[in-house]
């Protein structure tokens, strides 16, 4: 993994950030109580084929079931706030409050977005990540009641398929991520499918699909590429 540390990342801006995702770089910060940013360039890239999504059976009766209600950009503040939060096996975040204050504004601006999963009207998971042309970057998920995220990473994939996106960075690849069709790639290769992507059109629409329809749009792009 390459790390930045230049001058660049102590005068980022919305519009220099996305530039940097254009060019396969992002930010991150040592933790919470560090004002400062550094680049990150992974040697390999994780991305989520959007053909190649594997949604386990017993995922598939959750998100069928209804349990958690999925809303789409209703409320970063929450999201971020909760993905800052301590976890079970992490007790700090790279989230400071540069991050926040970008991400806010690009939220502002469209090219932030949410994807919110409640239970009784209490969010109880989900994500956010940034949109530049037909890719999205997933930035950070959370969780608090179980499934949840995985939950809202099904509407998440099932939306991005729906408006005609290419590709779904992870930035790393976790055994979470790996159990759902994550893979990773070299980095000339990923410039090459970021290129791509970046330069084509897709819709973002903050309306989920019904949880059936979801499941189906992503079987549907699996059996294609079979």
């Amino acid at each position: 993994m390459t790390r930045h540390t230049d001058d660049l990342a102590n005068a980022i801006t919305p519009e220099v950030l996305l530039r940097a995702y254009a060019c396969g770089i992002f930010p991150m910060s040592e933790g919470a109580d560090d004002p400062g940013l550094y680049w990150v360039e992974p040697d390999r890239r994780g991305i989520i084929p959007l053909d190649g999504f594997d949604v386990p059976s017993r995922l598939g009766r959750t998100v069928k079931s209804g349990r958690f209600e999925i809303r789409m950009d209703h409320d970063f503040e929450a999201v971020i706030d909760a993905c800052a939060a301590p976890a079970d096996g992490r007790g700090t975040t790279w989230i400071n409050g540069r991050i926040r204050a970008l991400y806010g504004a690009l939220f502002a601006m469209g090219h932030c977005h949410t994807v919110e999963a409640y239970q009784d009207g209490r969010l109880v998971g989900g994500l956010y990540g940034v949109r530049l042309g037909a890719a999205f970057f997933g930035e950070s998920m959370f969780h608090v009641e179980r499934d949840a995220s995985k939950v809202a990473l099904v509407h998440l994939v099932a939306r991005l398929i729906a408006g005609g996106f290419r590709l779904l960075d992870t930035q790393f690849v976790t055994d979470h991520l790996r159990s759902l069709g994550a893979i990773e790639l070299p980095r000339r290769q990923y410039q090459r499918l970021l290129d791509e992507a970046v330069a084509a059109g897709a819709t973002w629409t903050p309306a989920p699909l019904a949880p059936k329809d979801a499941l189906a749009v992503i079987q549907a792009t699996r059996t294609i590429a079979l």
